[in-house]
C-alpha cells in the first residue's frame, strides 16, 4: 500500500516571487506600448506626410510642365486685408510693385474629396512642413500625420474661415509646438495653384473641446467671448489637443490672409 503524499503549499516567498514576475512582465508590455505609442507611431506617420509631401510637390511639378507658358501679367502675389484690420476687400493678384490689378481676385483652392492629401502647411517658426487632407478622422487622417481641415469650413485663401486640427502628441504631432507660435509669425498654405500666406494674428491657450465658435466662418469662441473676431475676413485657424497627452481642451492660434502667391 502506498501512502499518497499531500500536495506543498506555496510559501509566502513563491507567492511574492510569483507576483513580481507577473507585475514585471505587466511592467515590459506597458513600456512596449508607451514605446510604441510615443516613438514608433512618430516615426511611422512623419515618414509618411514627409512622402506624401514630396509626392504633392513632385505631381504640381509636372502638372505645371505641362502648361502653356503663362504672360509676365500673370506673375505675382496678392495683398489681402491689413493683419490689423477685422475686415476688407476681397485679396486681389498684384504685380512685382505690390499695386493692385484691376479685375483679378484670389480664388480659394478647390474643394478636395474626403481623406485625399491636396495642400502642404509650413510653419517656419516651428520648422514644420505636412501634408493637409480633406476632413478630421482620426484613422484616416490625423493619424498618418496629415493636419486635416474641417469639412465646412473655407477653403484655402477663401472667405471665411479655414480651420484645421492636428495631433499634438503621437502619430506625427504636426501640431505639438503651436503654442510657441506669437503675433507676426507666418503660416503658408500651399496647392497646386498658388500659395496662400496668413500672419499668427491671435491665440486661445485653452477652451472647451466642443467651442465650434472658434472654427465658425467670423471665428470667435463661444466659452471666452472675448477670444476671437466680430467681422468678416480671410481667417486661418489651427487647432490641438491641451494639456499635452491629453484630449480635455482645446488650443487655439488664429491668424489673417496677408497675401496670395499664384504658383
Amino acid at each position: 500500500m502506498v501512502a499518497q503524499g499531500r500536495r506543498a503549499r506555496p510559501t509566502p516567498v513563491r507567492v511574492l516571487w510569483g507576483g513580481a514576475e507577473i507585475a514585471v512582465t505587466f511592467g515590459l508590455i506597458l513600456l512596449l506600448l508607451v514605446v510604441h505609442q510615443l516613438w514608433w507611431t512618430n516615426r511611422q506617420a512623419r515618414a509618411g506626410a514627409q512622402r506624401q509631401v514630396q509626392s504633392l510637390e513632385h505631381q504640381w511639378g509636372q502638372q505645371r510642365e505641362q502648361r502653356p507658358e503663362e504672360s509676365p501679367s500673370d506673375d505675382g502675389g496678392a495683398s489681402a486685408p491689413a493683419a490689423g484690420d477685422d475686415h476688407g476687400d476681397d485679396p486681389e493678384v498684384s504685380g512685382g510693385s505690390g499695386q493692385r490689378s484691376s479685375g483679378r481676385t484670389a480664388a480659394a483652392a478647390p474643394r478636395p474629396s474626403y481623406d485625399q492629401a491636396y495642400a502642404i502647411i509650413s510653419i517656419p517658426h516651428l520648422g514644420l512642413r505636412a501634408p493637409v487632407a480633406q476632413g478630421v478622422s482620426k484613422p484616416n487622417v490625423l493619424n498618418h500625420g496629415y493636419v486635416g481641415h474641417y469639412p465646412g469650413t473655407a477653403q484655402p485663401g477663401g472667405a471665411g474661415n479655414f480651420a484645421l486640427a492636428g495631433h499634438r502628441n503621437t502619430h506625427g504631432e504636426p501640431f505639438r509646438y503651436i503654442n510657441r507660435l506669437r503675433r507676426g509669425d507666418t503660416v503658408s498654405v500651399q496647392t497646386k495653384n498658388a500659395t496662400y500666406t496668413y500672419v499668427v494674428d491671435r491665440t486661445l491657450a485653452q477652451t472647451s473641446a466642443s467651442d465650434g465658435g472658434v472654427i465658425g466662418p467670423v471665428p470667435r469662441s463661444r466659452v471666452v467671448p472675448s477670444a476671437g473676431y466680430r467681422q468678416p475676413g480671410y481667417y486661418i485657424t489651427l487647432t490641438t489637443c491641451t494639456p499635452e497627452f491629453t484630449s480635455r481642451y482645446r488650443l487655439v492660434v488664429w491668424g489673417k490672409l496677408s497675401r496670395m502667391t499664384p504658383r
